[in-house]
């Protein structure tokens, strides 16, 4: 099987290379902007690709002719969607648009990364059927790029909707939640966190399993992938310093209406699970065996 991944220089493009690279039964193609930065180097198995250029993306997928491409690229941080909602169109919706029509032209199954952030967080946790409803640029972004590949011409396609993905990899340009976390508790600062935004944080390694499964079926449709465990943003950091050891004492409770942040976020989201383990398999680790995982590594 030919895959494509983009974004391969990000945390879960890292550990779905990490996935594939040994594989016997998959020739992999990496694609990021810029320099490959995956541990131990692809050499001849990644391509510089910059999704936001058509000619770009219609050269390597028209060179490669995958037969599955897992698409991991985006425009994330929510607050720069806000303030620059231009960019975030380019590369949420239309690059996404650029790969969807190449991806039809070569006939693979299109796997395309979402959010929780596509719904209010007024009801959550949400099954796949539930109506969305964002309440940002990022999140009406990730619903536009979601329409186009729902309309497209593509035979096979899959939507994986995902929440707060954590874990570590080599050369990332973003934190994530839980690095933030444990870095400021080490460090001993004063860290205000809210306690009205209610998440199912996602092991970077659970998603990529779950991305790998749905090439591997050919699983068509939405699919909800994230950790089992719903809690606040303040319990999140306080598990963190549980498990690590770290004192809670510095981190302040606010709501999230006093941060005056750009975007908008969903009060409460969460995922409700029940497709993806039954046509999947899929079997998230609890955040304490995530957070062992990710201990394990730094120690690596």
């Amino acid at each position: 099987m030919r895959i494509l991944i983009t974004g391969s220089n990000g945390l879960l493009g890292q550990k779905l290379v990490a996935l594939f690279r040994d594989d016997k039964e998959v020739e992999l193609l990496a694609t990021s902007r810029g320099a490959d930065r995956t541990p131990r180097g692809l050499e001849e198995r990644y391509a510089a690709m910059n999704i936001t250029k058509v000619a770009e993306v219609d050269r390597v997928i028209g060179n490669f002719r995958p037969e599955v491409v897992i698409h991991t690229a985006a425009m994330t941080n929510v607050d720069a969607c806000e303030l620059d909602p231009d960019a975030c169109r380019l590369q949420n919706v239309e690059a996404t648009r650029y790969l969807v029509e190449a991806s039809e032209r070569v006939g693979a199954h299109f796997i395309h990364l979402s959010t929780d952030f596509i719904f209010d967080g007024e009801n959550g946790p949400y099954s796949e059927t539930d109506e969305p409803g964002p309440l940002s640029v990022y999140g009406q972004s990730k619903l536009d790029s979601e329409e186009i590949v729902r309309n497209s011409g593509l035979e096979r396609w899959s939507i994986v909707r995902t929440i707060i993905v954590y874990g570590i990899a080599k050369g990332l340009s973003r934190s994530n939640v839980v690095l933030w976390a444990k870095g400021a508790l080490e460090k001993g600062d004063p860290i205000r966190v809210v306690d009205d935004q209610f998440r199912m944080p996602t092991l970077a390694e659970d998603l990529a399993w779950a991305c790998r499964q749905i090439a591997r079926v050919g699983a068509n449709g939405v699919f909800h992938v994230s950790g089992p465990d719903l809690m606040s943003i303040l319990e999140l950091v306080h598990r963190v310093a549980a498990f690590f050891e770290l004192d809670p004492t510095p981190v302040s409770p606010v709501k999230s209406a006093s941060l005056g942040q750009p975007a908008a976020r969903p009060p409460r989201t969460g995922f409700i699970l029940d497709k993806a383990r039954r046509e999947l398999g899929y079997a998230p680790r609890s955040f304490e065996e995530g957070l062992a995982l990710l201990a394990s590594q730094l120690d690596d």
